[in-house]
């Protein structure tokens, strides 16, 4: 059989994917066998892959892989979201270019455009992750605008109306002024930016005196309906009653009492803008203050911003800052730092905005998911987000859960009447008009007569619904499938959506299903670059995924972002990682072709060499396959890979192969070979997951297969008892044999020539693995010997003496020569540290750390000098 002399990936890769896609191995159906669920975290529709993506779905690829191997009936459910902010944003900029605005167009045409937008674009990032490996169900992909999924949301959206859940309400909210949405509390980004805080002077109605107040948004005086005093501050009874002057609209507004006001903040006296603040709306609301909005929808100025209507909030602030110094108004500013809320999809900053919206009740709907997390109903890994997740639950707020979008689902509420507080809501046109008859006890109304909510629900909404909608569970919630497939097992997500989507499920899952939508939640970390910043696009620091893939092929770069990739904690990005899982590959095709080459002797015997190396590697095999179980157990995935990359590369391909190898020219004998082939099948078996292109070539190669043989579909080793004993014994050999290979290549001795080896067996060792030291040593005779070898070379492993006689093998003179040398150099570097260590100011004063480093210089040069001086003495 011709094997090729290179690892080609890109010639491979497209092969075994189609093979396995042709072969239908991804696609799962309700059987007999245990299930194994995983659903996508449904990236958005109009998306590219990126490093984050990479991660993620490696790690959810070796899950899926490995249960498939466990005999699992594994079903990855891939998938879409329609990503209602950011794909209608692309739309709207995209018209823009062709010279229409969205204003111009009906909601109707406006979704054309965007469903041609998500047609052409949408599903590029799930043929990306073929390119990957990702052994998804594509059978079953599903995205969120589906019909039945869409079906599914509406159908939740009236439930929970009619369980006095979802509510409309006028309502303090989050405005993104950039996308001209509002956004629920987690999708707002609070960072610390250096602001100013403005000392501004309101006069006091008829009377020339002035009352100071601070605010860091001068801009929105324009706003102001009260000034608010601590009724208990004593530097300001005298205003009890009175009102002050707007400055530059000259508005008469009331001056109020509330013991919200912190007497020792800023100047005791509070500028409240019922309009612009939430805490200012709750003291509007208790004092029935008058409610003035000076924002446009995009936080340009209104009506009510007189001279500066249409512009921009930001300008206003230094024109506003400007006219008030001019006139008098600005006593000072201060600069001052304060956190400013920004759009999570957006980057705008954040005005708060009072608005009619909906709104769903949380607090009694989360209880049950707390509960599950807290009581470990569902593990979270890391744990350390368990803390982060309840006290975020536990204060949970009602969730805003309209948006003033229109791509998305619309929200199924039918206006009628006056057009504000008559409406109903219902699944259909038909069941509204049919309600709204009811309500209103007029069976003439007709669909004309009702007008649908022209807002979408958050994305979120719908997505909190995947595990349970993929398998048409809301709207079928007895069919096979959902109550074969779940509750589904794992969920590999980003650490930054535990709450707008994780919480969001596992409350779904409960009110839904009554019971969890998965067991196990795995929070990746952030890719970062070497400089630990977080890649974007901005910073260029984030490399084509595809790229990658085409240089170091999808295992090299699965091994290279799962290397260092612990959970919850953020990966440093180094594309070397890739190189060297391209290297791995590389190892371990050679290797194969190494074996491959052997000519094969049924007529030749086993040597005992081998024997012994096979029932090593299998001890050593089951020690490591055990190792590598607990660490999947524990959701240890970089674990698992590094385990079994050190046993195949450092044990198979090192070691074994190396005692296992015929001598030069010489064939090996049947027995051993098959031992070595079936070894080889169970390290491609656990390997799998991680490598999946270059260990089905492999497999394939070693012998033709069945479809039915695939490794893809192939069976998990079993976990059998093990010999820990020779696993000891060859530890202890492998160390003799690398203090006979150094000394081969310290004193230049071919390995060609044999040599004699002396054993003070001080330590009373198994003689088991000599014949394997002697091969892989080239030992013509190993004897074991009751005192030191005068004249001969030696080395220590634990208390055990080696000697090499190399009579006239090397210099004798230039070799004492060269460890006199060293010996006095040791010597003398001993010494300093000596006088160092014996210095008791230097003992007293420097860190331990410091002193500990000197000590342990001090005995390791000890040690040496010691090795040094036997050498010497047996070469005298």
């Amino acid at each position: 059989m011709a094997i090729a002399s290179q690892y080609s990936a890109n010639k491979v890769e497209d092969k075994w994917y189609k093979y396995w896609m042709d072969n239908k191995y991804f696609h799962s159906e309700v059987d007999e066998r245990e299930p194994y669920t995983i659903v996508i975290p449904p990236p958005n529709v109009t998306g590219v892959l990126h490093m984050g993506h990479m991660l993620n779905n490696t790690i959810q690829d070796v899950l899926v892989r490995r249960a498939r191997l466990k005999g699992f009936n594994a079903c990855w459910v891939p998938g879409t979201d329609h990503a209602s902010i950011a794909t209608e944003a692309k739309v709207v900029a995209k018209l823009k270019n062709e010279g229409i605005s969205k204003n111009d167009l009906s909601r109707e045409e406006f979704l054309e455009h965007a469903w041609e937008w998500t047609h052409k674009h949408g599903g590029i990032i799930l043929d990306q992750l073929k390119k990957l490996g990702a052994s998804c169900d594509w059978d079953r992909t599903k995205f969120t605008m589906d019909d039945n999924m869409s079906a599914s949301v509406i159908k939740v959206f009236v439930d929970l109306y009619e369980k006095g859940l979802v509510y409309r309400g006028f309502r303090m909210v989050n405005w993104d002024p950039e996308a001209k949405t509002t956004l629920s509390d987690e999708e707002v980004i609070y960072q610390e930016k250096q602001g100013h805080l403005y000392y501004l002077n309101y006069k006091i109605e008829g009377s020339d005196e002035s009352v100071t107040i601070a605010t860091t948004r001068p801009e929105t005086i324009l706003g102001d309906t009260a000034i608010c005093i601590n009724p208990n501050d004593e530097r300001f009874t005298h205003l009890k009653g009175k009102k002050a002057i707007v400055p530059i609209c000259g508005r008469v507004i009331p001056i109020i009492e509330d013991e919200y006001v912190d007497i020792e903040f800023g100047t005791g006296c509070l500028k409240v803008t019922p309009a612009h603040d939430e805490n200012d709306k709750m003291l509007g609301d208790k004092h029935n203050l008058e409610i003035i909005d000076i924002f446009n929808e995009d936080a340009t100025l209104n009506d009510f911003g007189m001279h500066y209507v249409g512009k921009d909030r930001f300008r206003v602030r230094k024109e506003i800052v400007a006219e008030l110094k001019a006139s008098g108004v600005l006593v000072k500013t201060e600069d001052h730092t304060n956190k400013v809320g920004t759009s999570e999809r957006t980057g705008a900053v954040i005005e708060p905005k009072l608005s009619d919206q909906w709104f769903l009740k949380m607090k009694d709907l989360a209880q049950p998911a707390i509960d599950a997390v807290v009581g470990d109903d569902i593990n979270l890994v890391p744990e350390k987000f368990l803390s982060t997740y309840r006290h975020w639950m536990e204060n949970v707020r009602d969730w805003n859960i309209s948006r003033q979008l229109w791509w998305g689902h619309q929200i199924p509420a039918y206006y009628f009447g006056d057009g504000t507080n008559d409406f109903v809501v219902a699944e259909t046109l038909e069941d509204a008009v049919q309600k709204a008859q009811e309500k209103t006890g007029n069976s003439s109304l007709t669909a004309e007569d009702l007008t649908q909510d022209k807002d979408a629900l958050d994305t979120w909404f719908s997505s909190w619904l995947w595990p349970m909608s993929v398998f048409n569970g809301i709207l079928e919630p007895e069919n096979d499938e959902i109550n074969y497939y779940y509750p589904t097992n794992d969920l590999v997500t980003a650490p930054e959506i535990l709450f707008f989507w994780v919480a969001r499920m596992i409350i779904a899952g409960y009110e839904y299903r009554g019971e969890r939508p998965f067991r196990n939640v795995y929070l990746t970390g952030i890719v970062r670059d070497k400089q630990r910043r977080k890649m974007s696009k901005s910073l260029g620091n984030s490399p084509d995924p595809l790229g990658l893939i085409d240089q170091y092929g999808a295992d090299g770069v699965r091994v290279g972002m799962l290397l260092s990739s612990p959970a919850g904690n953020d990966l440093m990005f180094d594309e070397d990682l890739c190189k060297q899982g391209s290297a791995f590959a590389n190892k371990i095709w050679n290797a194969f072709r190494l074996v491959m080459g052997w000519e094969v002797s049924a007529a030749t015997k086993q040597p005992e060499t081998s024997k012994i190396a096979i029932d090593w590697y299998k001890a050593k095999f089951q020690k490591s396959l055990a190792e590598i179980e607990d660490h999947y157990s524990k959701y240890r995935i970089s674990d698992a890979l590094m385990g079994t990359y050190k046993l195949i590369w450092d044990d198979y391909c090192s070691w074994f192969l190396e005692m296992v190898k015929p001598a030069y020219g010489q064939p090996i004998d049947k027995m051993t070979f098959d031992s070595v082939i079936a070894i080889l099948e169970d390290n491609l078996r656990i390997l799998h997951p991680f490598m999946p292109f270059v260990t089905e070539e492999i497999w394939q190669t070693i012998s033709e297969r069945t479809p039915e043989e695939a490794l893809i579909v192939a069976q998990w080793p079993a976990q059998v008892a093990y010999d820990e004993k020779i696993i000891n014994e060859f530890v202890f050999a492998s160390e003799v044999i690398s203090g006979v290979r150094k000394i081969r290549k310290d004193k230049n001795i071919a390995f060609k020539n044999e040599i004699d080896l002396k054993v003070q067996n001080n330590d009373n060792v198994s003689d088991s693995f000599d014949k394997v030291i002697a091969k892989m040593g080239n030992i013509a005779n190993l004897d074991y010997v009751n005192e030191q070898v005068e004249g001969a070379l030696s080395f220590r492993v634990k208390s055990n003496d080696y000697f090499i006689p190399v009579g006239g093998a090397i210099d004798v003179e230039a070799e004492i020569a060269k460890l006199e040398e060293e010996l006095k150099y040791t010597e003398g570097f001993l010494n300093s540290v000596n006088k160092k260590l014996s210095n008791e100011r230097f003992v007293n004063n420097a860190p331990e750390k410091v002193v500990a480093i000197e000590k342990a210089k001090q005995a390791d040069a000890e040690a040496k000098i010691e090795a040094l001086k036997t050498s010497l003495a047996s070469l005298k």
